[in-house]
């Protein structure tokens, strides 16, 4: 026999984002973002990545450091976040801290780390400034789509012969990035690197007003681009057709020096020629070129192309932001627009109740044997189903005579078409559909009698339900009846809700799922927003430990004890909470809330006052191991439910009732939410009496 009420667990691996592409940069402890980055990205804000061989090559101190504060300050100010790339003992940082500047700027044993270096210098735990080619590297494995430099490397002259080409022209061959530069130095080959750069199918487009390709300290190189864009707007449209096209390389839009500056270009160019020849005459070559001839030409200009150097980084820091912060904005406006599945907002406004959480398709495989061998292969059967907690919730509501608001996100992809077919029932005009993401697969390995071996989980696309996509459903959410959090969705965007639930006084419902999200509302006062939660054990506990209360090391057994624990455990969060519904798998159901006529009440409460509290022990409905096929939905099928009775306004009974009922079909079906769910199945008044539970009853205060 099994509880209709046990909850399975998942191992869940994630994949991580979907621009890395090996999972080492992945380990902490050699790729380290910046919060201020990290927050950004997961907003869907404009972030501006920066190299930082400017600071540790291209300048003196403290020239290096007053020009690198200054970029930044120019990113921050067209309203988008500077990430300066830079490697310190050993660590790749993706931004850098105020103190982490000032070490780069002033550290005389810095390297200048390009791709190759990557690995040596890493390894070894030293710091260096990043080239265009490992600042592009880092930039795309934190999922940043836009870096700004000074100039590119290319094809030096007389490459033909030496082969000296800069990495930064193959890295733009396969990185997917948009690189922002004032063109190619004139020491170089232009001619040859535009060649070079068009073989490797890099797009490049002057940004102005032609497609004059500049020199760095030149408009004019006498060379054109490929395509001109006039606007950051013009640009972000470029950029975002590449990346959609995934053709795994970059963009290089080429912006020439101000006007202003340009007058002092000749100058600069002939004291360039100068001071290429004395470099070939001392024998200097490599990496130890551009450096020799930039200090020479300072020197020759007195100054001149230093002030140059400085104004040309800064225009270029102002455009790319501008550029960014339009990709942005674009892009946001396609997902909000064009990547919702058939939005119809007349329809979102009928809905009483609103879900965001996740969606799934799951891929059960059942055994044929008490155990599970692995390593080998096991007889069993495998089945496709749609799961997913917040998609299970809504679809047992809409199976029990409501018309929840389903607020997810799936890929463009098969799996995401297949689930839209599957949920015609449900309203799904607010699930946006993604591209370059995957919809979320599950996958569970139970034994014979239905106890879960293994689960694998793709989850990463729960992340892009965030505050800013549903903040657009904020009249739907102020207006419902009850809205329903799964614990899957980005923190953030549980404490937007619970802000809206405080200022709205809505009921929210919060899902857990499990252990390790149980505490994301607990994490901040978010938490004191909630009406109702339905943890399991040691869900309870998580949340118990993030509030700082002490929680029992070892969980009992007997039925007595776990209630005592459940009830102890509840205690604290009914300082706020209306209701706790603790899942006790085998020893069934637990309902912790205000005392009403010898039981507890689901109802929400009109006002919040001191009140008498209490616990109702419901035993679980019970299932043969024959009958058992699905144990991944009767925890969602029970919380459903719970939510329909509540919406219907029944007594506590009948809502337990009603979610025992669902559960027990969920178990016995294939499909996580039994399509053989109904209101009628489950009526207390009209559903078969037997099984019916013995209630004890406590007094918790």
């Amino acid at each position: 026999m099994r509880s209709v009420l046990k909850r399975t667990s998942a191992l869940v691996l994630r994949r991580g984002l979907t621009t890395y592409q090996s999972t080492w940069w992945k380990n902490d402890s050699l790729f380290r973002v910046h919060p201020s980055i990290s927050r950004a990205l997961a907003e869907n804000q404009p972030v501006v990545a920066l190299e930082s061989t400017i600071i540790t090559h291209g300048m003196p101190y403290p020239h290096n450091l007053r020009t690198a504060k200054e970029v930044e300050a120019i990113v921050r100010a067209e309203g988008a976040t500077p990430a300066t790339v830079g490697i310190i003992k050993g660590k790749v940082h993706v931004g850098l801290s105020s103190e982490e500047l000032d070490h780069l700027a002033q550290c005389t044993s810095s390297l200048k780390v390009s791709r190759r270096d990557l690995p040596h210098v890493i390894s070894k735990g030293l710091s260096g400034g990043t080239t265009v080619s490992a600042t592009m590297i880092a930039a795309h494995r934190a999922g940043i789509p836009v870096f700004v430099t000074g100039g590119i490397g290319g094809v030096h002259r007389d490459g033909e012969n030496s082969l000296d080409i800069s990495a930064d022209l193959t890295e733009l061959g396969k990185t997917p990035i948009a690189v922002i530069s004032a063109g190619v130095k004139s020491i170089l080959d232009i001619g040859r690197t535009l060649e070079f750069l068009e073989t490797h199918g890099v797009c490049v487009a002057t940004y102005g007003k032609s497609n004059n390709f500049p020199a760095f300290f030149s408009p004019q190189s006498g060379f054109t681009s490929s395509c001109q864009v006039g606007n950051p707007a013009e640009a972000a449209k470029l950029i975002a057709s590449a990346l959609s096209l995934g053709l795994h390389s970059g963009v290089l839009l080429a912006v020439p020096i101000p006007e202003e500056h340009a007058a002092s270009g000749q100058q600069i160019e002939d004291a360039i020629q100068v001071a290429v020849a004395e470099a070939s005459a001392n024998g200097i070559t490599g990496r130890d070129v551009t450096p020799f001839i930039l200090q020479k030409v300072n020197d020759l200009t007195e100054g001149k192309s230093l002030q140059a150097n400085i104004a040309l980084i800064r225009n270029n820091a102002r455009v790319g932001s501008q550029i960014a912060c339009a990709l942005s904005k674009q892009m946001n406006e396609t997902e909000l627009k064009g990547q919702t599945h058939s939005r119809n907002h007349s329809s979102c406004s009928e809905s009483d109740v609103v879900v965001i959480g996740g969606i799934n398709v799951d891929f059960i495989a059942k055994g044929k044997t008490k155990t599970i061998e692995f390593g080998q292969t096991n007889p069993g059967s495998v089945c496709q189903s749609f799961g997913g907690v917040g998609r299970n919730i809504a679809d047992c509501l809409s199976r029990l005579d409501h018309r929840p608001l389903l607020i997810s996100a799936i890929g463009a992809d098969s799996n995401g078409d297949a689930v839209l077919n599957y949920c015609k029932h449900m309203n799904t005009s607010a699930v946006a559909r993604l591209e370059e993401q995957s919809t979320a697969t599950y996958c569970a390995v139970i034994t014979e009698s239905g106890e879960l071996s293994l689960g694998l989980g793709d989850m990463d696309i729960h992340q892009q339900i965030t505050e800013q996509y549903v903040s657009q459903f904020e009249k739907q959410l102020s207006s419902a009846k009850l809205v329903c959090l799964d614990g899957n969705i980005p923190v953030s965007t549980i404490d937007y809700v619970c802000g809206i639930a405080k200022k709205h006084n809505i009921n929210v419902w919060y899902e857990p799922t499990d252990s390790e999200k149980a505490c994301k509302p607990f994490l901040s006062d978010a938490w004191k927003s909630l009406s109702y939660s339905s943890p399991n054990l040691v869900e309870l506990c998580t949340m118990n430990k993030t509030l700082g209360f002490p929680t029992p090391a070892v969980l009992p057994n007997s039925v007595e004890e776990v209630l005592s624990v459940a009830v102890t455990l509840s205690r604290p969060l009914l300082e706020h909470l209306h209701c706790v519904v603790v899942t006790l798998g085998a020893h069934g159901l637990l309902v912790c809330g205000e005392h009403d006529a010898g039981s507890v009440t689901l109802q929400p409460r009109k006002e919040r006052k001191r009140r008498q509290l209490c616990a109702v022990h419901y035993p679980a409905l019970t299932v043969t191991a024959e009958e058992t096929m699905n144990v991944s939905g009767a925890g969602d099928s029970l919380a459903g439910a719970l939510m329909a009775g509540i919406l219907q306004q029944r007594d506590t009974d009948s809502c337990v009732r009603m979610g025992l009922l669902a559960a027990r079909l969920s178990l016995a079906s294939p499909h996580p939410i039994s399509p053989t769910l109904t209101l009628d199945c489950v009526d207390p008044d009209k559903a078969p009496s037997q099984n019916r539970p013995k209630l004890t009853y406590r007094c918790i205060d």
